[in-house]
């Protein structure tokens, strides 16, 4: 029970941080100008302000927001590890520990998880 419970956590977690970064590419390779680029970078900051929030609310719809936020809260750990002005390593870094952290080291720990089983369950 525990380790399936693990593994779904581990699985929703990977989703988000995997497609809010794709996302994230996506955006960012369709900027064709430099005053779009610029604009598009500031809206994607990972652990936004309150102001940037606002904007990336504006600028993106309701679902891809909602992906966001999930991702702002699971890569928040990570985010004061970067000290870049480049907006890949900002977003690429945070994210690339959270995949290691909830994929990898997630799925290493539910392999260990203790199967509990009862008294009623076994038939003893």
């Amino acid at each position: 029970m525990i380790q399936r419970v693990l593994l779904w956590v581990s699985t929703i977690c990977t989703v988000i941080v995997v497609v809010s970064f794709g996302l994230f590419a996506i955006e960012e390779a369709g900027a064709s100008s430099k005053k779009q680029e610029l604009a598009v970078d500031q809206v994607n900051q990972p652990d936004p302000t309150p102001h940037t929030e606002r904007a990336r609310e504006a600028k993106h719809g309701a679902v891809r927001e909602l992906v966001d936020d999930a991702n702002d809260i699971l890569v928040s750990p990570f985010t004061g590890i970067v000290n870049s002005d480049d907006i890949w390593v900002q977003r690429g870094i945070p994210s690339l520990l959270a995949f290691f952290v909830y994929f990898v080291l997630l799925r290493i720990v539910a392999g260990y998880a203790v199967r509990i089983r009862g008294p009623a369950l076994t038939g003893r």
